[in-house]
């Protein structure tokens, strides 16, 4: 029961009480009055009938002595009236039947009056003449009675109904600031911190929300510390602190993430030889000021071409990492490239398209970190030999099919359901044991199978994603696969999906009709959860209320504060693969470790990925996550028959 009910019953019990006594009390005062108000009647009635009869009855005058009587007896305050001659022993009898108008019969029979009668003896010196006995008439004592206890209730009642709604508004306005610390404590325990609740006027109920607020706030100071050492980790790790552009390191890591990833794109290295004239010119800080504002401009114009990473790996060296572009947008990407390097040199005081050189390379199948940065540096030491301002290693791979093909054959078998589905364990770091697994498929194209490797890049380029997790979410309900695994699935959502408002409600639609929704954990890249917050959040609100799960994959990758996870409170976090690629180079274990902490703030469940064996796995023992994921256990095949 809550305290408002418990408060609410005992007031009521106790206001119940007080009014059940003022009844009593009331009604007691009541009868006991009438009593004797018909006591004290009678005697007077008596007295007065007894000298009006004297003088009558003294001379034998039997017809004025009953017009006395009758004249007093018709007045029906008296039940019975009984005249004796003791002359002749005659008896006279004036009756009245018991009648009581306005009074229910239920409460006559209760007997509340006892009969009340007086006898007076007539004389003439010491001559008896006659004797008169009068028995009150109990009506009046109903009536009354009842008159005064329906007006008591009545009051009492409206008296009692008036508190109990006062008393309910009071509560309600006393026992708010503890509702609302309820609700804050409540929250706090799930790690979300919001304003401080305003202080009550109760006196008592400050100290409470005061104590709350300090507590809500000590909370929100941890993890804004925890955030800021992730992120002062990050760029001391990360960032080249004089053009605040990722270093050689980061770029290194992403690199090698994205190859292991589907995708298309390519890099271009770039070896900017007219700083060190800058450098001639006006020193080391002129030179600073330059780079600062070339990157600045660059950080601003080309990720509005295609997603990319810019780095600052060495003196006067730059890469561009362009992550999901084809070949004529990485033209254009380049065209703009040498557009602002250009207007960067003329504001120098350089001659422009002197003075840098530009190698491109673009990502093939199959292809390697050392593979590609190779590429690039040889299509740049190729540029400076010719003294070009770019040179472009065409990879020229030959195209499996057109764009319209891929566009056709995608759409088709996707709306078949042509996918074959593989599955890879996730184990918990104690017990080894499965504690989910994530799903992979693949789609039967021109009855081959073709990896994702190889659709994805297309899926997004021709913005396919919604309808693909559609289809393919249909597709894990109809093959039963929710049933097979007991651990649950957690499935990768595309970018389009999670931008698109029509798959968030279709999703909401599938969920409810699921038999198995809480064996589902959708992941959501860190990247979708800052760019396109508020659609993830409404995401992740939709997939808690059906009772599955999410995830936050790729976690650290982006630069930046992890605010977003207090706000999105997913269920757990993936660590980027390039958190293993780190660790095989013995870097950046403080990071991890940092990264880590801010999620076990949150009571954020941690997933480390990438892990290829034994021994890497014994590294990562330390940090203490619940579970791991990477080549150490393999991807397997949905058996979706199993005998």
């Amino acid at each position: 029961m809550t305290l408002f009910r418990e408060i609410n019953s005992l007031l009521f019990a106790l206001f119940l009480l007080v009014m059940t006594s003022l009844v009593y009390f009331q009604f007691t005062q009541t009868r006991d009055f009438m009593n004797q108000q018909m006591d004290s009647d009678l005697n007077n009635t008596i007295t007065s009938l007894g000298l009006m009869l004297r003088p009558h009855i003294e001379t034998g005058d039997v017809a004025t002595a009953e017009t006395l009587v009758n004249v007093i007896f018709e007045g029906g305050f008296y039940r019975k009236v009984t005249l004796k001659w003791l002359v002749d022993g005659k008896e006279q009898i004036w009756e009245n039947p018991i009648v009581i108008e306005g009074v229910p019969q239920w409460f006559i029979n209760l007997d509340l009056f006892a009969i009340q009668k007086k006898e007076s003896l007539i004389t003439s010196g010491w001559l008896q003449l006659a004797t008169i006995e009068i028995e009150g008439h109990p009506a009046l004592g109903y009536q009354e009675l009842w008159r005064v206890m329906n007006d008591t209730l009545m009051i009492l009642s409206f008296l009692f109904i008036l508190s109990i709604i006062v008393l309910r508004f009071k509560l309600n306005r006393i026992l708010k600031p503890l509702h609302n610390v309820a609700i804050h404590a409540k929250n706090i325990s799930q790690r979300k911190f919001g304003q401080d609740l305003e202080l009550p006027k109760t006196i008592e109920l400050q100290d409470v929300v005061g104590a709350i607020n300090s507590m809500s706030g000590q909370l929100k100071q941890i993890f804004s510390t925890l955030d800021e050492e992730v992120n002062e980790l990050k760029e001391d790790k990360f960032i080249d602190q004089v053009s605040q552009l990722p270093n050689r390191q980061y770029l290194s890591a992403q690199i090698n993430n994205w190859l292991n990833e589907p995708g298309f794109g390519g890099l271009i290295l770039a070896k900017f030889d007219w700083l060190e004239d800058v450098h001639s010119k006006y020193g080391y800080q002129g030179r600073d000021e330059i780079i600062k504002v070339v990157s600045k401009r660059m950080q601003a114009e080309l990720p509005e071409i295609s997603e990319c990473i810019i780095a600052r790996i060495a003196n006067t060296e730059f890469a561009f990492l362009i992550t999901k572009a084809e070949k004529s947008v990485i033209k254009v990407y380049l065209q703009s490239l040498i557009r602002i390097i250009n207007q960067e040199i003329a504001k120098a005081g350089c001659t422009p398209n002197t003075r840098f050189a530009l190698g491109v390379s673009q990502r093939i199948d199959n292809m390697n970190s050392a593979d590609l940065l190779s590429q690039s540096d040889n299509a740049l030491q190729q540029a400076q030999r010719e003294h070009k301002i770019s040179h472009w290693i065409d990879a020229d791979q030959p195209q499996k099919y057109s764009r319209e093909q891929w566009r056709s054959k995608l759409v088709d078998s996707i709306n078949n359901n042509h996918f074959s589905f593989q599955w890879q364990p996730i184990l918990a770091m104690t017990t080894q044991q499965v504690i989910q697994r994530e799903i992979y498929c693949r789609l039967y194209i021109d009855k081959q199978i073709v990896t994702a490797s190889e659709f994805m890049p297309f899926i997004e380029l021709l913005s396919l994603g919604a309808q693909l997790d559609r289809c393919l979410l249909q597709s894990i309900e109809q093959q039963n696969i929710l049933a097979l695994a007991d651990e649950g699935i957690a499935i990768n959502l595309t970018h389009d999906s999670l931008k698109d408002p029509l798959f968030i409600q279709w999703l909401a639609q599938y969920l409810k009709q699921s038999a198995y929704a809480e064996r589902i954990s959708f992941e959501i890249p860190e990247s979708a959860a800052i760019t396109s917050f508020d659609q993830c959040y409404q995401l992740a609100e939709i997939v808690r209320a059906a009772g599955a799960k999410i995830g936050i994959d790729q976690c650290g990758r982006q630069m930046g504060s992890l605010e977003y996870l207090q706000k999105l409170l997913p269920n757990y976090i993936k660590l980027d693969l390039s958190f293993a690629y780190y660790e095989k180079l013995n870097q950046n274990k403080e990071l991890c470790r940092a990264l880590v902490n801010v999620a076990k703030g949150l009571n954020i469940s941690v997933i480390i990925t990438g892990i290829e064996d034994q021994a890497q796995l014994a590294d990562f023992n330390s940090l203490k996550a619940e579970g791991y994921q990477g080549y150490i256990s393999p991807v397997e095949d949905v058996d979706i028959n199993p005998s």
